[in-house]
């Protein structure tokens, strides 16, 4: 099934939220995230997984909720909330990713 959409500002594992570095398509107003984008913490980019070769902006994969990332700027030790700070937060009406019976994100 397709998950919920990631956007500007939405929250991370560990209490961050993301910044979107695309900046010509929204979703309930706000940027949808992509590969590689970090968050308010510092670093933390996000890894898109689902949607890569699917679903892309400019020809980068679009991040869904719990597409995993890459430590940020506060990781004191591996394991910690900040070591893997994930997309937790998200749209809560735009999905995309997944089988969707043919007829794409929705």
């Amino acid at each position: 099934m397709a998950r919920f959409i990631h956007r500007q500002g939405d929250s991370r594992t560990c209490g961050a939220s993301t910044i979107t570095t695309q900046t010509t398509v929204r979703a309930n107003g706000r940027f949808i995230s992509v590969n590689n984008d970090p968050n308010s913490h510092g670093g933390g980019n996000l890894r898109a997984t689902e949607t890569v070769g699917k679903v892309r902006i400019g020809g980068i994969a679009v991040i869904l909720s719990g597409d995993p990332s890459g430590p940020d700027a506060l990781c004191p030790i591996p394991g910690g909330p900040h070591c893997a700070p994930a997309a937790a937060s998200a749209s809560p009406n735009v999905r995309a990713g997944g089988n969707t019976g043919g007829q794409g994100a929705q």
